[in-house]
Formats: structure tokens, C-alpha cells, sequence
């Protein structure tokens, strides 16, 4: 259910400018298991792959259902409340940045030079997102499917899915800086509603999703295995630049709206965010303890 709940979060996060899916799998704790999943799935043994199918269709079922309702009737929400959702996102990403820290010290204490990680991680995010703002959206009318533009759906598909897999860098916002947003959300949607015509946009689209979480997973598992370190001090620094973006988040909307200052920021719902993130460190606390708890009495028996 926990995996479940975390693919849904993943996929209200990528349905909006701003965050990333791969930023609420670190903060739900499965985001290892989750890349190893996938290359297991890819190349891994028959039972390596059985289990690893089951696991990632429990991510799916959450994220296909999270993604469905987003689509369907949050969009609206989001654009009607977007400084309410942006100040929960924020509480979201503030409270997990110490569980990941207390999780992970053991390879983080003592490796302080590796800071410079963390501080690459915040500029490409921060990066990102100023080149969305100066762009103006980057919206270019209708979309025609040609053979030129159907590659180029391709590779879009391909280089948002790595910042979705990616914590910190949205591939909702990549998808705005590529001008084909619209024109994505717009294809699922009418899929979604039964009109047809726009299911070519879909295909080419997800075929270059494939295709990109194909060869960003296989570097991620090398990274997080031989270079634990410097890539949890860089998804740090992702989720502290994630900070910048989401307060820049409502510039990114179909209708543009002013970036989050003072007056937009609701403090309730911030604290919400914190909430539901230290809910669930603890829920996940709890399940863990009872699992080790069960595996005693078993080794036991």
C-alpha cells in the first residue's frame, strides 16, 4: 500500500511544473529500489525480474491512477490553487531533506567534500529554471505530427523522463522549456476521453519514455552502487534547487501567474506538507519494525 500511495504522490508531482516524481520516491524511501527495479526488469534474472514486475506494477497502478485524476479533473485545481499546492510541495521537500540526510549519514559523514555535488545538483535545477521563465513558456502554437516533429516528440519524451526518474529536475517543466507541454497533456487527455486522434502523439511520446528511462537508470544504479556518496550529496543539492523551482512554479502554468512571494505562501498549507512527509517517515518506521519484529519469530520457528 506504501508503494502504492508513493506512485500516486509520484504522479501529482510530474503532473505539475516544478517537481519531481524521483524527488517523492526518495522522500517515500523506495527510490533504490525502485531504479533497481527497472534494470532488473530489463536484464535481471527470471525471479529478479518477478520481482521486480510486481513492484514496479504497484508503483504503476498508484502513479497511473495519481496521473489519470491529475489529468482528468486536478489540472484545473492546480491552476485555480496553485500557491496552496506550491507551499505543500514545499513543505514536502523542506521536511525530507533531513530524513534522506539521517538516512544516509553513513556515507555522507566524513565526505563533506563532496559538497560540491550538492552544489552542482542546485545550480542545474535553478539553471533550468530561469531558462523556463525567459523562454515565455515556450509554447509554439498547435502542434502538427510530422516526420521532424515526431523526433523530436521522441527525444522531449526521452529527456523528461530522466528528470522525472531524476530528484529535483521536473520533467513537466523540461516539457514547457520544449514547447510541447500542452500538446502532451493535451494527447492523454483526449486519449483518456476516448478521441483517438491524438494516440500517434501518445505512442511517439512514450516510446521516447522508454527509451530514456532505459539508459538513465542503468548510469543511476551504477552511480548509487559505485558512487553512493557523490550522488546522494547531488540529489540534495536537486532537491535544494527544487525549493527555487517550485516558488517559480506558477510562472509555468498555461496562464502565467506570478511567482510565489510573502502574500501567495500559505503557511497552513506548508505545514501540511511537513505533516504528511513525517507522517509517512513514521508510518514507514513502523512497517519496517514490524517486518523485522516478524522475521525474528520466523527465524525462530
Amino acid at each position: 500500500m506504501m508503494t502504492i500511495i508513493g506512485g500516486f504522490l509520484m504522479a501529482l508531482a510530474d503532473s505539475v511544473p516544478g517537481v519531481s516524481g524521483g524527488t517523492i520516491a526518495f522522500i517515500m524511501g523506495f527510490y533504490d529500489e525502485f531504479i533497481n527495479s527497472i534494470s532488473l526488469l530489463l536484464k535481471g534474472k527470471k525471479e529478479e525480474r518477478k520481482k521486480a514486475f510486481f513492484f514496479l506494477l504497484r508503483v504503476g497502478i498508484g502513479w497511473a491512477a495519481g496521473m489519470v485524476l491529475a489529468i482528468l479533473i486536478l489540472n484545473s485545481l492546480f491552476e485555480k490553487n496553485i500557491y496552496l499546492i506550491s507551499s505543500m510541495f514545499l513543505g514536502f521537500v523542506l521536511a525530507a531533506i533531513p530524513i534522506i540526510v539521517s538516512e544516509e549519514k553513513k556515507c555522507l559523514k566524513g565526505k563533506y567534500y563532496n559538497l560540491i555535488f550538492t552544489l552542482i545538483g542546485a545550480a542545474l535545477v535553478v539553471a533550468i529554471t530561469i531558462l523556463k521563465a525567459k523562454l515565455n513558456n515556450g509554447e509554439g502554437g498547435e502542434f502538427h505530427l510530422t516526420v521532424a516533429s515526431g523526433v523530436y516528440l521522441f527525444v522531449c519524451g526521452a529527456l523528461a523522463i530522466c528528470a522525472m526518474v531524476l530528484p529535483g529536475i521536473s520533467g513537466s517543466t523540461l516539457l514547457l522549456i520544449f514547447g510541447v507541454y500542452t500538446t502532451v497533456i493535451g494527447a492523454v487527455h483526449s486519449v483518456l476521453t476516448f478521441d483517438l486522434k491524438a494516440l500517434p502523439i501518445c505512442f511517439i511520446f512514450g516510446f521516447g519514455v522508454i527509451a530514456g528511462a532505459v539508459g538513465i537508470v542503468g548510469i543511476l544504479k551504477k552511480c548509487l552502487s559505485r558512487f553512493r556518496s557523490q550522488t546522494i550529496y547531488l540529489v540534495i543539492g536537486l532537491m535544494v534547487g527544487s525549493l527555487y523551482a517550485i516558488v517559480r512554479g506558477p510562472e509555468s502554468l498555461d496562464t502565467p501567474q506570478p511567482m510565489m512571494d510573502i502574500h501567495t505562501f500559505s503557511i497552513i498549507f506548508f505545514i501540511i506538507g511537513i505533516a504528511v512527509i513525517s507522517g509517512l517517515q513514521l508510518l514507514k518506521v513502523i512497517i519496517e519494525k514490524k517486518g523485522k519484529t516478524e522475521n525474528k519469530k520466523i527465524e525462530k520457528v
